[in-house]
């Protein structure tokens, strides 16, 4: 059975490859001109190409052996966006009120670590699963919190669960700040390498692609 291994991909190489997120979408042209579209995806998935960062053979041993170790597409492992990584604006301080992620019944306890893209029209509420260890900051209507005293993380899943004593009263605002890693698997089972032609300039392809819950 195929799992799912805690381990992030070797970060020298990831910081320097390419990749982004992917929307599946269906357009239908009609015969007034005008067009039906309708997301077929309710969340986008990421993908990469991690060949972008392998600059040296050292560098591509590195990834031959992560490959190898993860048996190609069969497990899953976490993989570090360059550009989106952290809950706060690239450059900003991560900060315990970078996002709100639910609100206070008197009840509740477990929250799950989200991020919000945009504002105005249609905001998009991204899960966030893979936060990176001793990373999350939490806050209960603006006041920090800490972490293994009030709240734990399952860095596993993304869930915070307020310990007895501090679950969240009604209407109180629960925020969060973390950096977090993308959960991703090889989108192949072959690599090809040619030697002769990497040692040229030529970079090998090491497609990746985001392991959707």
């Amino acid at each position: 059975m195929s799992a799912f291994h805690e381990i992030l991909f070797p970060l020298d190489i990831a910081l320097k490859s390419a990749g982004g997120p992917q929307r599946r979408t269906d357009v239908v042209a009609l015969g007034s001109g005008r067009e039906e579209r309708n997301a077929r995806w309710a969340h986008s998935r990421r993908r990469y190409d991690a060949g972008y960062g392998v600059k040296t053979h050292q560098a591509l041993s590195q990834a031959i052996a992560f490959f190898e170790e993860r048996r190609g597409r069969l497990h899953g492992f976490r993989w570090r966006d360059r550009l989106d990584h952290a809950s706060a604006a690239p450059e900003a301080a991560i900060t315990a009120q970078d996002q709100i992620i639910g609100h206070g019944d008197g009840f509740n306890a477990a929250f799950a670590l989200c991020k919000t893209y945009g504002a105005d029209y249609a905001p998009y509420q991204r899960p966030i699963e893979k936060p990176v260890a001793s990373s999350v900051r939490v806050a209960v209507d603006g006041v920090e919190i800490n972490e293994g005293t009030a709240f734990t993380v399952d860095t596993a899943t993304g869930v915070v669960t307020f310990l007895a004593g501090h679950i969240p009263p009604t209407s109180a605002v629960v925020t969060a700040g973390f950096m977090f890693d993308v959960p991703v698997r090889f989108d192949t089972d072959y690599l090809e390498v040619d030697l002769s032609a990497f040692a040229a300039g030529a970079i090998p392809k090491i497609p990746l692609v985001e392991i959707k819950p």
